[in-house]
């Protein structure tokens, strides 16, 4: 295998010899370097800081490989020193961290992103601006290796929930050379002062305005679809649509597919290009038929293997176009002619509002690909209904020219609470400076466990961290007192405990040395989580869900799913009621008081009310009761499954996302104290159904380091089950089970295949030496049975009324399944014959421990009688 372009340096090269090489390396792949690169690149090689503000596309990536070459030239492990390069979101760390890969050997780099890990020790590594800041909080031999920090896409830092993450890296990296990346900065005079009164190093300002591919900006009237086909005709293709919803990415991508996107050459490539790829989830159906079309789709909800595709099919110039989110306002290396804003508002979470400055500047910019085109489009489409509007007086001006009708047609209006936009929106996007950039310096109990987890005074280092904030001195002050709350929760449950006497290191804390390595207490509610664990009975045969669901429970609500559960449950119900003939208004009434399934609700709420009531840091936190990764555990239920039984193809990714989040709070979180053996298979099973579900960016990882690397066969999303599985645990799960059992059992009845029905009879039986005579016996003993019945009605139906779960009687409640001792429970299914007589039953028996044993239905036949 040949050494990576950016292999490292001998430890005895001096500065001049690495920078050498590095300029070598960039004239052999024919980039010569624009004055701005050049002036960064000699800046941070004086060991100055740089906040880098040029235009989407100018090459700061090449200046940021330029300070990785540095660090990586300079390392040795008597004297380790490691680059790191922080993204905002996961996929845009695992593409920065492949092309680190490709550019320095993957030996040499590694990842972390709080969902997966990948040669975490190296010494160049990319990841998430979260574990940045954790590392940066704890101090240490860890901390004091970083010696170079690239903060890409750094206008997060005013980011209202996460921005804390970029700005805890510098109030606490002394040691590190920064390099701050963004295209929409701003004012930057603060951040200067504050990088160089943190490090004792200058701090400059480069800035640009000058694109290696300008743009050209145009407002639309033209229906959408009309304007694509015009921007495929004129060879500005690929195109990126922006939707601000991943509904409306999927939906537009299937309306788009009326289009002739690619010819048929094109078409054969992209067929040759997806040959090899599996397409086994719910939603591939759907991708692949976009894809082979020419037309892409990229948002969070895919699954990440499907988001890697687009983005590789895209670099390798097979899509004429992508339907995705703002995804590509955060850097995904989609390469793009022309960027179409389909509207100009999104939901920010709380409202929906005109899109600021930064955000279209963000998305704008990706346009145009250096190399490829010498100019950039960006489209903006207006209103709908202007378009409308606008289509409809045409039409009516034309009839009028014609002699027809003269009366002007009725206009439509925009959608009653979203925001309006015109071509003076779109000017003073073009125009206006970016948003100064705001702190958004915030304390909580992950915060302050790591910084107490130094080997070192915690609580003065606490202090100094909020004083060097940048915060005015109010919100400072606000901060203490938060903090003091959070310290006396973490001392109260013993999380942390005093050292009598302080340690030589000045150390006077330390965590609890009885929780695990990796414990967490990332997840805002995490100390409640504690708290209420022993509350739990660990006896009940129910100990291991329901701890399930209180970690399931301080995970946020994936609403797409809670909904589509509430659906189920309320078709399920009005059906119930309809049958029972309960009036419309009493039915809408109940349909109202519903709620997705909430395991433990009153436990839940009443025991975080106590919690609440002691804890005033909580403030508006809440827990959220759900049944998600419980009812799949429950039921043994593949992801395919569950995608499907909801309906959930278009969020496969967010199903994800909750699965990984929840089993993060088990495996991390919950102390190991707490864990039974029922709570380690758990969380067993769920490793393994996250790892079977996506390895895409391990395995290319495996592909760099190996060429000749083969991915093992595609692993299950569906584990298998522990030797001590209780298929009677989900109780409507296996009554649906049984119910299959006796309806397969009565298909071959009705055909008069008793040998058949005998064989299905036969399972619940040890097969006996003489089986094939038995198995006749067995057949006859059917025949007679069922003999009356035929003679007096003939024969039994089973379509839908056939089959309704409404014919099948248990003649006993669910409390008799769950009970242990329980040895037997008994059935009626009711014969539905085509003169709706239904006067005749089959009566069965249902072996509980021998269905436990057999993890599968074991049903004795009883009779078959009249009623």
């Amino acid at each position: 295998m040949s050494p990576a372009p950016l292999a490292p340096l001998p430890p005895t090269a001096d500065a001049d010899a690495v920078l050498a090489r590095f300029l070598a390396v960039m004239s052999e792949r024919h980039m010569e370097l624009y004055p701005e690169q050049e002036e960064a690149v000699l800046e941070l090689f004086a060991g100055s800081n740089v906040i880098l503000a040029t235009p989407t596309g100018s090459g700061k990536s090449l200046v940021a490989a330029a300070l990785h070459f540095k660090e990586l030239c300079a390392h040795a492990p008597a004297a380790p020193r490691r680059s790191v390069y922080t993204c905002p979101i996961k996929a845009l760390v695992n593409e920065k961290f492949l092309a680190l890969c490709r550019d320095f050997g993957p030996e040499n780099v590694g990842m972390m992103t709080g969902d997966a890990s990948v040669n975490p020790h190296a010494p160049v590594l990319c990841c998430t601006a979260e574990i940045l800041a954790n590392i940066a909080l704890g101090g240490g031999p860890r901390a004091d290796a970083v010696s170079a920090v690239i903060m890409d896409e750094f206008h997060y830092y005013s980011d209202p929930e996460r921005g804390v993450a970029w700005q805890v890296p510098l109030l606490t990296l002394p040691r590190a050379r920064f390099l701050l990346m963004s295209a929409t900065l701003g004012d930057t005079a603060f951040i200067e002062r504050e990088l160089t009164r943190l490090t004792g190093a200058p701090a400059v300002t480069i800035r640009g305005d000058r694109r290696p591919v300008p743009l050209e900006f145009e407002y639309s009237e033209t229906p959408l679809n009309e304007r694509v086909a015009d921007l495929l005709a004129t060879r500005r293709a690929p195109v990126y649509l922006v939707y601000f919803t991943q509904r409306e990415a999927s939906e537009a991508a299937q309306d788009l597919t009326s289009l002739a996107v690619c010819t048929r050459d094109e078409k054969a490539a992209l067929a040759a290009a997806l040959e090899s790829v599996r397409f086994n989830s719910p939603y591939g159906r759907d991708m692949k038929r976009w894809l082979r079309h020419g037309i892409g789709v990229h948002h969070a909800g895919l699954l990440p293997r499907y988001r890697i595709l687009v983005e590789q099919l895209a670099q390798r110039g097979l899509l004429k176009l992508i339907c995705g989110t703002d995804t590509l306002g955060v850097g995904i290396n989609v390469p793009i002619r022309t960027v179409v804003f389909t509207k100009l508002w999104k939901y920010d979470g709380q409202k929906a509002a005109i899109l600021n400055v930064r955000d279209f500047r963000q998305i704008a910019g990706r346009a145009g690909r250096k190399g490829f085109d010498t100019v950039g489009h960006v489209v903006v489409q207006a209103p709908e209904h202007i378009i409308a509007n606008k289509l409809a007086e045409a039409k009516a001006a034309a009839a009028k020219s014609s002699g027809g009708k003269k009366k002007p047609p009725a206009k439509q209006k925009a959608p009653e609470g979203t925001p309006g936009w015109d071509a003076r929106t779109f000017e003073k996007l073009m125009t206006a400076p970016p948003e100064p950039l705001q702190s958004r310096f915030a304390v909580s109990h992950g915060m302050l466990l790591h910084v107490l987890g130094r080997d070192a005074d915690g609580c003065r280092v606490m202090r100094r961290l909020i004083a060097d904030s940048h915060e005015p001195p109010a919100r400072k002050k606000a901060h203490l007192r938060r903090v003091w709350q959070l310290f006396r929760s973490l001392l109260e449950r013993r999380i942390i405990g005093w050292i009598q006497p302080p340690a030589p290191t000045g150390s006077k804390l330390r965590v609890n040395i009885e929780l695990q390595d990796d414990f967490s207490l990332h997840q805002a509610l995490s100390l409640y989580l504690i708290d209420t664990l022993p509350l739990l009975d660990r006896a009940s045969p129910d100990y291991a869900f329901d701890v399930l669901t209180l970690c399931e429970s301080i995970v946020e609500d994936p609403d797409t799913i809670l909904r589509r559960q509430l659906d189920r449950l309320k078709t399920d119900e009005l059906a119930r009621m309809k049958a029972a003939d309960i009036p419309y208004e009493e039915r809408m009434a109940k349909l109202e008081e519903l709620e997705h399934p909430k395991p433990l609700r009153d436990f839940l709420y009443d025991t975080f009310n106590r919690f609440a009531a002691t804890h005033p840091w909580v403030e508006n936190e809440n827990v959220r009761p759900k049944s998600i990764a419980r009812e799949m555990y429950e039921r043994y239920q593949s992801f395919s499954a569950y995608v499907r039984e909801y309906g959930l193809e278009r969020s496969e990714g967010l199903l994800l996302r909750h699965l990984s989040q929840t089993y993060k709070v088990l495996a991390q979180t919950v102390p190991d104290t707490a864990k039974t053996e029922e709570v380690l298979e758990m969380e067993t099973w769920f490793r393994e159904l996250i790892q079977g579900i996506d390895s895409s960016l391990l395995e290319e990882w495996e592909r760099l380091r190996d060429p000749d690397y083969i991915a093992p066969e595609a692993a299950s999303d569906k584990p298998a089950r522990p030797s001590n599985y209780d298929i009677t645990r989900d109780a409507a799960g296996f009554r649906r089970q049984v119910r299959a059992s006796i309806l397969s059992f009565l298909q071959d009845i009705a055909a008069r295949d008793y040998d058949s029905a005998a064989e299905k009879e036969a399972r619940a039986t040890d097969i006996p030496p003489d089986r094939e005579q038995q198995l006749k016996i067995a057949a006859r003993r059917l025949e007679i049975l069922f003999a009356p019945y035929f003679e007096a009605r003939a024969r039994f139906r089973l379509d839908p009324e056939g089959r309704s779960a409404k014919h099948t009687h248990w003649l006993e409640d669910e409390a008799a399944l769950r009970a242990r001792d329980t040895a037997e429970l008994h059935l009626a299914q009711v014969l539905i014959d085509p003169e709706d007589q239904n006067d005749w039953e089959v009566r069965f028996t249902l072996d509980l421990p021998a269905t436990r044993a057999a993890a599968r239905p074991v049903l004795r036949l009883e009779a078959v009688t009249p009623l």
